[in-house]
């Protein structure tokens, strides 16, 4: 069933903040950061079309500003998104230079998606963009959209993203090595799930989130981001991102995260998602 990754063409490639950066200090991991925007270039060498989802603002701001924990008001989130997307793409415009790659920033809001000359558009630019070989680099306007910040997760934004420009993958590099029955920080027991063909509604009770001092995803958003990426058409995958040479593994086909088949739904509506 993973031979099929081999033949990708158009990918999203998602990042969390916590993989981002280090555990102990919540600076930013320069040398993940390095190697995954070289294995990026390396795949649009090959010919892939490749699109970044990256979260980090909020944590590169905080950090910027001397904060410990994650921001709680409206406000102070806002600001810190403010100083650390300027940050955090002024980063990978350098790195990405540094292989003669160019990228571009393209941030985005659901009331934005819902409308439909706005997602229209936003389709046209993904579109141009890979075309000129461009790698789109796409976060949340957390800046300004105060309902994303309280509720939105960059899982669903990736599995949006991947529908809206017809990917056949997508990726979502975590601290996890994929789905499991139960927390295996929590269940010794707890059994790895290599592929799901279908995500049933026992599968979806699994996805718990967890609290973290960085993100805001656990795996309830990326069984969400699974039911969108896959009805619309993309196989995805949940890896864990210790080492972003991962992405080679998996477009190789080799035994690695947690693979979800697409199952392309003929009346796949994006509106419907949006909604939710």
């Amino acid at each position: 069933m993973r031979e099929c990754l081999r033949y990708k063409k158009r990918i999203v490639i998602k990042i969390g903040s916590s993989s981002l950066t280090h555990e102990i200090t919540g600076n930013l991991n320069m040398q993940k950061l390095e190697k995954l925007v070289r294995m990026i270039c390396d795949l649009r060498n090959q010919g892939m079309d490749v699109v970044l989802v990256s979260s980090g603002a909020i944590a590169v701001g905080r950090k910027t500003l001397g904060l410990i924990e994650r921001p709680k008001s409206i406000p102070l989130r806002q600001a810190c998104a403010a100083i650390g997307q300027a940050n955090l793409m002024m980063i990978y415009q350098k790195l990405f230079s540094e292989y003669h790659q160019v990228s571009a920033q393209v941030l985005m809001t659901k009331n934005t998606m819902m409308d439909a000359l706005a997602r229209h558009n936003a389709k046209s630019t993904f579109d141009e963009l890979l075309q000129l070989g461009v790698v789109p680099v796409v976060n949340e306007n957390d800046t300004v959209a105060t309902y994303e910040i309280e509720f939105g997760d960059n899982d669903k934004l990736s599995a949006i993203v991947a529908a809206l420009i017809g990917a056949d993958l997508l990726v979502l590099l975590s601290d996890i090595d994929g789905l499991f029955t139960d927390d295996p920080n929590q269940n010794p027991e707890a059994e790895f799930i290599d592929i799901v063909p279908h995500i049933t509604e026992e599968l979806a009770a699994m996805g718990k989130d967890a609290n973290s001092n960085v993100g805001t995803g656990g795996m309830a958003s990326k069984i969400a981001a699974a039911r969108i990426a896959t009805a619309s058409g993309a196989d995805m995958v949940i890896a864990n991102a210790r080492d972003t040479d991962v992405i080679y593994d998996i477009l190789r086909g080799e035994k690695v995260g947690t693979l979800f088949l697409s199952h392309k739904n003929t009346d796949f509506d994006l509106l419907r998602y949006l909604s939710d």
